[in-house]
């Protein structure tokens, strides 16, 4: 079967370089040149692209090891079926940078993710509106539009740098508190974990302006079982996609899927019920509440109190993952490459001074600091693939033909793996996106936050976070790997994540 299976493959890889010849020019007869142009017309449609059958797709997941590396199975298939292919789930897989940015300057006025009907499903079900990540069409602009205000603007994110601080300085106590407690006065075990408190008390801080205090000895009741949630729901999320649905009442995914929604969006609630109360008692007292940002949202007669459930429930859970994540694959790396940490130690140390703490326009102007992170995004995008459905009209890209309402893969983690834009793509390079007369990389080569109108909306929120927080740790401590942890291999649960327990040295510099 596996034989047979890589037969296909190759066959398709080879059609595909054929094809490629053809169209190039590269046939010395000037008779069969010029059939091949003739063929170029008829064949370069999309019934012509090299095909993965949904069998085919299953056996890889299921046999060959895929089912937690999806985003590896993009390297190996377009290296069997091309840069541009159809999938096993019938849409046409893009992976290289300049496809991308053909398909992405094409988009529709309303951009349409693609089959979203993972997440819908469970908001009909237990009727609940729609947010930025779910809604579709002029609802999705008209939602986004006021979303965007206060947030997306690097000017608005800057207004959130006091708050951020705040959570920063307790962040740094939390590390410092917990590494002196260590048997050997420097390690913290399980990064990741304590970057998603972080990183849900930094969110929360902003959409509530209210402190959970997730970042004290004692967790508060609920927080860690929505973070649980959260890993569950997306771990879940692989199976709700590939299995069929018949399958939902004999194999346990789908009722963990459902649970950890439930728990999601019943965290959500009981901040947004409990910020209502304190709104509502600060109204009654003649107290300002205008500027918080729940208060906006409420008070926008735009969209409804369900969709504004909705929305701050999906920003709660975009906001955890991206900084968590991301900020837990920089440490790791930057343990395990010193002489980039040096670098970064060097420009933090000299920029500002060690007893002030940075605003938002000091960070985002450290070039090496935003490449850390740029790097680091670029290495383990938080979300490797993504969809879109160009419904609009007919079009071209790669050469092919597509009629509208074609389905499209985005394949984020081959395409900023791609050695003719990154070379040695798995090296830790933060000097590749320096603007010191060196060629850049070609910017859709890494485009974690997304791009144009469908663009992540708290992207300036997270960066300045990240900034913050890493300009503070590096500034205070020399991060060192531990040698029990060895190395760590990305996973995929829709977002990508450490395949085991991250723990660190952070070590007093002198």
């Amino acid at each position: 079967m596996a034989a047979w299976l890589s037969r296909r493959a190759l066959s398709g890889s080879r059609l595909l370089l054929l094809r490629f010849s053809i169209s190039e020019g590269h046939v010395c007869s000037r008779g069969v040149a010029r059939t091949s142009c003739l063929l170029q017309d008829k064949l370069r449609t999309v019934e012509d692209l090299p095909r993965v059958s949904a069998l085919e797709m299953l056996y890889r997941i299921l046999f060959q090891g895929y089912y937690h590396c999806l985003h590896e199975l993009q390297v190996y298939e377009k290296q069997l079926y091309g840069p541009i292919y159809i999938n096993g789930r019938k849409a046409v897989s893009v992976t290289t940078a300049q496809l991308l940015e053909e398909l992405m300057r094409q988009d529709d006025k309303f951009p349409t993710r693609g089959d979203v009907s993972l997440w819908t499903e469970y908001r009909e079900m237990r009727g609940f509106g729609y947010g930025p990540l779910t809604e579709e069409g002029e609802r999705w602009y008209n939602l986004r539009a006021v979303l965007n205000k206060r947030m997306l603007h690097p000017r608005d994110s800057a207004q959130y740098s006091g708050v951020i601080n705040d959570v920063v300085s307790d962040f740094v106590k939390r590390i410092n508190h917990l590494r002196r407690a260590s048997p050997t006065g420097d390690l913290v075990t399980d990064v990741s974990n304590k970057f998603y408190l972080f990183s849900l008390e930094g969110i929360a801080s902003i959409l509530f302006e209210t402190r959970l205090g997730c970042l004290t000895g004692e967790i508060p009741a609920g927080t860690q079982k929505f973070i649980n949630s959260i890993s569950q729901m997306f771990s879940s999320n692989i199976g709700v996609a590939i299995f069929p649905k018949w399958s939902r009442n004999v194999l346990p995914y789908w009722e963990r899927y459902i649970t950890s929604w439930d728990g999601i969006f019943g965290f959500a609630k009981t901040l947004i019920d409990n910020k209502l109360e304190d709104i509502e008692q600060r109204v009654e007292n003649s107290q300002n509440v205008e500027s918080e940002y729940l208060t906006y949202l409420l008070s926008n007669t735009k969209i409804s109190t369900k969709d504004v459930y909705a929305s701050v429930t999906e920003l709660l859970l975009a906001g955890v993952d991206t900084t968590s994540n991301t900020l837990t694959w920089a440490l790791y790396q930057l343990s395990k490459n010193p002489e980039v940490q040096d670098r970064l130690y060097e420009e933090v140390s000299t920029l500002v001074p060690a007893d002030r703490i940075p605003s938002a326009a000091e960070v985002t102007r450290m070039p090496f600091l935003r490449a850390v992170i740029k790097e680091t995004l670029r290495m383990y995008p938080v979300v490797p693939m993504n969809s879109r459905i160009i419904s609009e009209k007919p079009f071209s890209v790669g050469g092919y033909q597509f009629p509208k309402k074609t389905a499209f893969t985005f394949c984020h983690y081959a395409i900023s793996h791609d050695e003719s834009v990154f070379p040695d793509s798995f090296r830790f390079k933060p000097e590749r996106w320096l603007r010191d007369g060196r060629p850049r990389p070609n910017p859709f080569g890494s485009i974690p936050f997304g791009y144009g109108v469908r663009g992540c909306v708290g992207r300036r929120i997270a960066e300045l976070e990240m900034y913050l927080v890493l300009f503070r740790l590096i500034q205070r401590f020399e991060v060192k790997p531990d040698p029990t942890t060895g190395e760590l291999k990305s996973i995929n649960r829709t977002v990508l994540v450490p395949d085991k327990q991250l723990d660190l040295h952070f070590v007093d510099r002198a």
